[in-house]
């Protein structure tokens, strides 16, 4: 991709993802210009203050230009809303794109609310994030090395080639799901392991108070991890589940029958069968290591 390949950018939702994109198409120079919106005044100050776009809206209403391209990066029950505006906003082609972690959902809401032919939309997912929210947190390098998963409405739309370049340049490596087969991937992946954290963390401050400073004074390292999964984004991941509930259940349940079989083999003390699932599990995480897809870089923490 040609650098300044676009005369401006927007981005709705300048969090931890809105800004780490704003970051990098600045840092590759991807976009002349480009342009925010947020409709929480703490964020829009933040924004300006981080200095990482030309200016930023609180509303799409208050924009009287139009863009190349637009990414979508706000909470699952916000698109609804975003549609109908951008189905009125947009008057020229324009590329959009999102980052939502639900696709079924988000397709839906597209269909039911979008009928503007200039509209050109690629649903994506860039798996890459942090356990923290706010532009402050943002980075340009957030993306390296992750994969985007896009879930194209139509596979012969012409678009799907240019709106996959410019997540290839932000060093992203593309893969084509169905949006059905995304949600139930990704509610093994991601959504179940964020519940689990959730409930362990709520069982945690559920202890009487003696147990529970001890168990916060002297937490080890699974402790800290599931700590910092429940650092995450309430409102993002309240919708999630709203979203992704069908698939979310489906895994829960196959969850929750795994979990028994531990419980009993520790009841009987079966060590053989305790044994040969760690050692298992350890496996997977030498894959996930060797694809180089064990951790995302984070400059904001601390050595």
């Amino acid at each position: 991709m040609n650098n300044n390949s676009y005369k401006s950018i927007l981005i709705i939702g300048m969090g931890l993802i809105g800004s780490s994109i704003a970051r990098v198409i600045k840092e590759k120079k991807i976009s002349e210009k480009i342009y925010g919106v947020d409709n929480d005044k703490l964020i829009i100050k933040m924004t300006k203050k981080l200095n990482i776009v030309e200016d930023i809206y609180e509303s799409i209403d208050d924009i009287s230009f139009q863009f190349d391209v637009i990414f979508i990066c706000t909470p699952l029950s916000s698109y609804r809303n975003i549609f109908k505006k951008l189905n009125n906003f947009i008057k020229e082609p324009t590329l959009i794109t999102d980052v939502g972690s639900t696709k079924v959902s988000v397709i839906n809401d597209y269909k039911s609310l979008v009928n503007n032919k200039k509209i050109l939309f690629l649903p994506a997912h860039p798996i890459a994030g942090l356990e923290k929210s706010g532009p402050e947190h943002g980075f340009a390098k957030l993306f390296d090395n992750r994969y985007c998963i896009i879930t194209p409405l139509n596979s012969k739309d012409i678009f799907i080639e240019r709106i996959s370049n410019i997540w290839k340049s932000f060093g992203m490596t593309i893969e084509i799901m169905d949006a059905e087969r995304h949600d139930r991937v990704l509610a093994m992946t991601s959504h179940i392991p964020q519940l689990i954290a959730y409930s362990v963390v709520g069982t945690a401050t559920e202890l009487e108070k003696q147990m529970k400073d001890e168990v916060i004074k002297y937490s080890a390292a699974g402790f800290r991890d599931f700590t910092r999964l429940a650092g995450s984004d309430p409102i993002m991941w309240r919708d999630v589940y709203e979203k992704n509930k069908d698939a979310v259940l489906e895994m829960l349940g196959r969850f929750s029958e795994d979990l028994l079989t531990y419980q009993k083999a520790i009841r009987n003390n079966d060590l053989n069968f305790l044994e040969k699932k760690f050692a298992k599990s350890k496996e997977i995480r030498k894959i996930i290591e060797e694809i180089g897809q064990a951790g995302t870089f984070d400059p904001t923490e601390k050595n």
